[in-house]
């Protein structure tokens, strides 16, 4: 008998634990062999991300009226959210917080990944092939995973609050009342310190973002297309990234593009952006994965 590093000992019994969550049996939910041998890394071209934006649209088209009001609760979350930082005076949190549907978006598409696999195997899928991921026998590895991402969505927030007080909020001083959004816009881009705060926050929020690609960007389809294990997702969602940076580095460029557009104005063009990327990302996930061998 050894004594483990207490770290990695509460990990390995997490990941354990987690396995008996989900109520459909492994047989029922994945119809192929899946051991996690076969989990072969393709190369891609920019082909590849053109074709997995095609089939994107598609899924979506297909199940158009059903995920727009799937997807209508993360505009509306972030506008709840804005309007409570609003009353609050907290004006420097809001790009932060807009910002987090980069970090955030692969856990909050599971159900769009669940439509696309269903709707691939059987044919045809709806809204409520959505919730059946609950169901699924790696629930409990996709919910850890998930919580890594809230994890570094939080302290993406808080760093961005720090980086504020000892940039522009220091030039404001304790005395100041909270600047309005349009005081706050004027002195960030118009003030040393509001430049220092953007700089430092670039930076910063593009390493939080940087982690949670690696870590997220292919896993979670992987979670709910074969029985691998949540050490296995990670390193194959790293080692596909590092195998194709072209490619993966371009569809970063992608999702940034159309979250930001999807932002303007208020967050309603989230509502079509957060479905089509959500169903592009599984046919992305295909194009990187080789699919398991039949029994």
């Amino acid at each position: 008998m050894t004594i483990q590093n207490p770290v990695v000992w509460s990990w390995q019994y997490i990941q354990t634990s987690s396995r008996a969550l989900g109520a459909v049996p492994a047989n029922d939910y994945w119809a192929e062999s899946n051991a996690e041998r076969e989990v072969v890394i393709r190369r891609i071209t920019l082909a590849d991300l053109r074709a997995a934006l095609i089939s994107g649209v598609a899924d979506f088209a297909a199940n158009r009226t059903d995920v727009l009001f799937l997807c209508l609760i993360y505009p509306a979350a972030g506008l709840i959210l804005e309007q409570v930082m609003f009353g609050r005076g907290a004006v420097q949190i809001l790009f932060p917080l807009a910002s987090g549907f980069a970090i955030l978006g692969p856990f909050f598409a599971l159900g769009l990944y669940e439509i696309s696999r269903r709707r691939e195997r059987d044919g045809t899928a709806s809204w409520a092939d959505a919730f059946r991921v609950l169901g699924s026998p790696a629930i409990g590895r996709i919910a850890l995973l998930g919580a890594a991402l809230i994890v570094i969505f939080l302290l993406w927030l808080v760093l961005a609050q720090v980086i504020y007080m000892a940039t522009l909020g220091a030039y404001y001083g304790l005395d100041m009342p909270a600047p309005t959004l349009a005081q706050f816009l004027h002195d960030a881009l118009t003030t040393k310190p509001g430049w220092a705060m953007i700089a430092i926050g670039v930076v910063t929020g593009f390493c939080c973002a940087v982690v949670a690609f690696l870590i997220g960007v292919i896993s979670f389809p992987l979670l709910l297309d074969r029985d691998a294990s949540l050490n296995t997702a990670i390193a194959t969602s790293i080692l596909a990234v590092a195998a194709n940076p072209g490619p993966m580095v371009a569809w970063a460029a992608i999702v940034t593009g159309l979250l930001v557009l999807g932002s303007l104005p208020f967050l309603v063009g989230l509502i079509v952006v957060l479905p089509v990327l959500g169903h592009a990302t599984w046919h992305l996930y295909r194009a990187l994965v080789s699919r398991p061998r039949r029994a």
